[in-house]
């Protein structure tokens, strides 16, 4: 790959592409596009936007990642848990659907993708690691279930506040005896027609004939029916005008950043909520991308994806819209249309931009009920008990880790509930590395294998002594490794050696280091020669030259079996 390839992914795969590539992606783009166009209105008015932003966040950004991101599937463009996230941090500076938020939100797409490129360029994309897999879904969990009771006011046509989960229920309840019936009637009838539409559009498509083929790639367009049909409903009834609320006359032209509104306290102040909108979307990207890469036998970079992501933002942000990333559902929409390459991305941003140039009118009734409808069904897919319960089985403590983020997020908002979550992460860390596995092993009768005596029946010496470290051994847990060995030798009066095994020790620092001097002088002036056995390279390599192997009054062995057969022996 030449230099100018690995910057600019898409040369890679544009030199094989064909004609007839084109001809399959085209087909792919037009089936994406017409399916995808109601989820991203829908998530533009999640992040508390006009509806129309969706599509304008929906295609430089998708052009931009498809020339300069590594995945050959990922699509990219507005998500659900950046588009709440980015309501989240918007509505304490501005009222939803002012001017003032629209720039907020525009510079927050702006400082997300500057953020990606600096991590990038750092080559730091490791901090996305802190989010554990409980954190990440008693977050997503919790985000979601915030998401679908903030959907409610929609289905009742009532105003309401709040972005945590006793506000929302608060103000809902106090707006209920105001619930608009209309709008409540064509609600129950959109999430009716999409769980049913979902589970029997295959069956009628295949029922009237179609090929299989054709099944398949339009069996998941059936929430475009409900669409057409509501928009259809509200335009003949003129439900408009009983008070149902509707898309309504579309902007000619996108918005764009008002700088007399924007100050550099508030872009401080957006600092703490672009970088978590920046993390959560490049791990939700890059996981979704490399599951697609594995199924593919492709290769992604992390690295040029966060690159890609942060052009994409950029993108975003000169378009008018808001923060943008790699999302699951829109993926697997754009996998399932039979997407072969990020032409795909790059036709369909086309497409998009043809639609806002010539079809707007035709969302002037679109009511805003049906997207409600679409989020919530979506959204509900995200809420996992099996995670719990899976958990709770394997770990009680990852469990509860899940439960106080879940908890957190609830109550107190998105950006607390990951800092807390990652904050407990790192504490659940350290506690378990501070008290490191330490086990006293013995040989297994007739093999050159050294197990722990608590779980074999083994082979030991009264005089020799095998302590097997399962550690890294640093600051955390120096101190009580100390006090551990000394108190195994003290229970054995005539213990004459002392190997420590450290084939689990990938890693000591100057702590640990001065801990096991100390040990080592200790035990010599009680008689006890202390041995180390498989130590490995790298951690080697920092020994060599330090105080513990000058002083150390046994030797190094290369292998356990070697250590205890020559002190047996003695």
């Amino acid at each position: 790959m030449t230099t100018l390839e690995k910057y600019l992914p898409a040369l890679v795969w544009l030199k094989d592409y064909r004609v007839a590539d084109l001809k399959h992606d085209s087909v792919a783009s037009l089936v994406f596009t017409i399916m995808v166009i109601p989820q991203s209105l829908a998530y533009a008015m999640l992040a508390g936007l006009p509806a129309i932003t969706g599509l304008y966040a929906s295609i430089l950004p998708s052009v931009l990642y498809s020339l300069f991101g590594t995945s050959r599937t990922l699509a990219v463009g507005p998500v659900a848990l950046t588009s709440v996230m980015t309501a989240s941090a918007v509505l304490p500076f501005a009222v939803s659907g002012s001017e003032h938020y629209a720039s907020i939100a525009i510079l927050l797409a702006f400082m997300s993708g500057v953020f990606l490129l600096v991590l990038s360029f750092l080559r730091l994309g490791f901090l996305t690691n802190l989010l554990s897999h409980p954190v990440i879904s008693g977050f997503i969990s919790a985000s979601a279930l915030l998401i679908i009771i903030g959907q409610i006011k929609y289905f009742l046509g009532v105003e309401s506040q709040g972005d945590t989960l006793i506000p929302l229920m608060t103000s809902l309840y106090a707006h209920a005896d105001h619930t608009h019936l209309p709008t409540l009637l064509l609600s129950i009838f959109c999430i009716a027609s999409l769980l049913l539409i979902k589970r029997y559009f295959g069956h009628f498509l295949t029922f009237i004939g179609l090929p299989t083929a054709t099944v398949k790639l339009f069996e998941k367009s059936g929430p475009v029916v409900v669409v057409v049909v509501t928009t259809l409903i509200v335009a003949i009834l003129s439900l408009d005008q009983m008070g149902v609320a509707v898309i309504g006359t579309v902007p000619t032209t996108p918005p764009t950043i008002n700088l007399d509104l924007i100050s550099w306290q508030m872009a401080r102040d957006l600092l703490p909520s672009a970088f978590l909108i920046t993390i959560v979307g490049f791990i939700g990207s890059v996981s979704v991308a490399q599951s697609y890469a594995a199924k593919r036998r492709q290769d992604i970079d992390p690295n040029q994806e966060l690159v890609g992501l942060g052009l994409a933002n950029i993108g975003s942000a000169l378009s008018g819209a808001f923060p943008v990333t790699g999302g699951f559902s829109r993926t697997v929409l754009n996998a399932d249309c039979g997407s072969k390459s990020p032409m795909t991305g790059i036709i369909t941003a086309f497409l998009i931009l043809l639609t806002l140039l010539f079809l707007t009118p035709v969302f002037y009734y679109l009511p805003t009920t049906i997207l409600a409808a679409i989020i919530s069904i979506s959204m509900s897919k995200l809420i996992s008990v099996a995670d719990l319960k899976e958990l709770w089985q394997f770990s009680k403590k990852e469990a509860c880790l899940l439960i106080v983020t879940f908890c957190v997020v609830m109550f107190e908002g998105m950006e607390t509930g990951l800092i807390v979550g990652v904050v407990l992460s790192i504490l659940f860390f350290l506690w378990h590395t501070s008290h490191p596995h330490i086990a006293i092993v013995g040989r297994v009768p007739g093999t050159e294998h050294y197990r722990n005596v608590q779980r074999f029946e083994v082979e030991t010496h009264s005089k020799v002594l095998t302590v097997r470290i399962d550690e890294n051994l640093f600051f955390a847990n120096a101190r009580v490794f100390e006090e551990k060995l000394q108190s195994l030798v003290s229970q054995n009066k005539d213990l004459q050696h002392l190997v420590l095994m450290c084939t689990a020790v990938n890693m000591i620092d100057a702590s640990a280091l001065q801990s096991l001097e100390k040990v080592v002088v200790r035990l010599a002036d009680a008689g006890v020669k202390v041995h180390l056995s498989e130590v490995k390279g790298p951690v080697m390599d920092k020994l060599i030259g330090s105080i513990l192997l000058t002083n150390l009054s046994g030797k190094v062995f290369l292998t356990q079996h070697q250590a205890i057969t020559e002190l047996t022996q003695q």
